[in-house]
């Protein structure tokens, strides 16, 4: 039977919350669409703290690790899995499942009836109350960060970094197969290859369910993130098809 959505979750050293995870997608999962055809993947990104070992041991119907003993990044980790997986429409989200799990049949529904999008993005900007949670500074300094990004990469998007993308078959084996980024800066070479190969993106609102302190430092990446989209966006233009 094809499966119709795969979803991935990207995790490093996720032990203390990966397992309730696991058990709260598998339940929605089996809930939302018929038997086979899904598939949750959790794509280990070096995890030393037993991430996957304890996704395995919970031997969940429809659950699958994979992923590689040494810490890569999360752009790795997220390609990994979207190589590996098997659903029409592909999708990832955070490990702590900041965005709920409604919105996984939200974004399948959306992808089916807008044929002409290849990529859906969720939006907390689209959303009246999709910072929630988020103190004040926090929410100017990210609002401004995505202004920046935008104006730099040439792209118009409410929220290019929100951690919650699905794409569709023919858009994954196009972009992923061709990207190189590992790290954090990998939304933007997704993003950057979909334009260059010609995919549509449509945004979605989502709100953030439950908020914990991004790994990413806003003063102390935002310049160097800004630079490697700079220079992302030079070579990809020079690349040869």
């Amino acid at each position: 039977m094809t499966k119709q959505i795969s979803v991935i979750i990207p995790m490093y050293n996720e032990r203390p919350i990966i397992e309730n995870t696991a058990r709260t997608l598998c339940q929605y999962m089996s809930g939302r669409f018929e038997d086979g055809t899904w598939e949750v993947i959790f794509s280990d990104d070096g995890s030393s703290d037993g991430s996957g070992e304890a996704v395995r041991a919970l031997n969940l119907p429809g659950v699958q690790v994979v992923g590689y003993e040494k810490n890569r990044g999360k752009g790795c980790a997220v390609r990994t899995a979207m190589l590996a997986a098997e659903g029409d429409i592909r999708m990832f989200t955070d490990a702590d499942l900041a965005y709920g799990t409604e919105v996984i049949g939200r974004f399948t529904d959306a992808l089916k009836n807008n044929p002409d999008a290849d990529i859906l993005i969720g939006s907390r900007n689209l959303s009246a109350d999709g910072y929630e949670g988020y103190t004040f500074i926090r929410r100017l300094a990210s609002k401004v960060y995505l202004r920046l990004l935008c104006i730099v990469g040439g792209f118009r998007l409410t929220d290019s970094q929100c951690g919650c993308k699905a794409f569709r078959r023919e858009a994954v084996q196009e972009i992923f197969s061709r990207c190189r980024v590992d790290g954090w800066a990998f939304d933007f070479e997704v993003i950057l290859r979909a334009g260059k190969y010609g995919f549509k993106i449509s945004e979605i609102p989502v709100k953030v369910m439950c908020h914990r302190e991004s790994k990413i430092s806003l003063l102390r990446d935002a310049v160097k993130m800004l630079f490697d989209l700079w220079r992302m966006k030079k070579e990809i233009k020079r690349e040869k098809d």
